[in-house]
């Protein structure tokens, strides 16, 4: 059991019978009155986002989210299939459990897996992936305003945008949080 007054970001509990993670919390300490903590926690299952203000002397029990490195090995249909590095079992994931977290992962790059009580809900992909970029229209020579970019279709799937100077089969840098473009790869 832990207590609201130990609320940190990224601190997993449950409570009212789901699995949330503090993404903000706030000691109060008005003049009047007791002091409380304005959180705002985020559903681990669902994704949803909500806000809860606890007396510091609230209880409630901690939750351990297991977290584990498995390498992405193919899809059939709805389902992907990751290997354990360790054991090589493959754990079927169905396509409603991911959402849109493949989106730039290709086959033999290692995912985190996050599960809670033997149960998947989510994937976090590597933060920095190198892909290949396979269609995007070519840019042309006093099209250089600054900033400007183009949509680029990426090996995966995924479009990006892209700078005006990236051209097919061009390998890129991508920050899988935001989905932007970082860098060519050089080589």
């Amino acid at each position: 059991m832990i207590t609201a007054g130990d609320f940190r970001n990224g601190k997993t509990f449950e409570f009212e019978g789901n699995v949330y993670q503090v993404v903000e919390f706030q000691h109060v300490k008005p003049g009047k009155g007791a002091a409380f903590v304005r959180t705002k926690l985020k559903n681990v299952i669902t994704g949803g986002v909500v806000e809860k203000t606890f007396r510091p002397t609230e209880k409630v029990e901690e939750a351990h989210i297991e977290k584990k490195n498995m390498e992405y090995s193919y899809s059939d249909g709805d389902l992907y299939y990751f290997m354990d590095q360790e054991t090589y079992d493959m754990l079927p994931i169905s396509k409603d459990q991911i959402g849109d977290a493949l989106k730039f992962v290709k086959e033999n790059m290692v995912c985190m897996i996050l599960s809670y009580k033997g149960n998947v809900f989510g994937i976090e992909p590597p933060t920095f992936v190198e892909l290949q970029i396979v269609e995007t229209e070519p840019g042309f020579a006093g099209n250089t305003a600054t900033g400007a970019t183009k949509p680029a279709t990426l090996e995966t799937g995924a479009t990006i945008q892209v700078p005006l100077f990236i051209d097919n089969n061009e390998l890129i840098r991508i920050d899988t949080r935001t989905g932007e473009y970082m860098e060519r790869v050089k080589g």
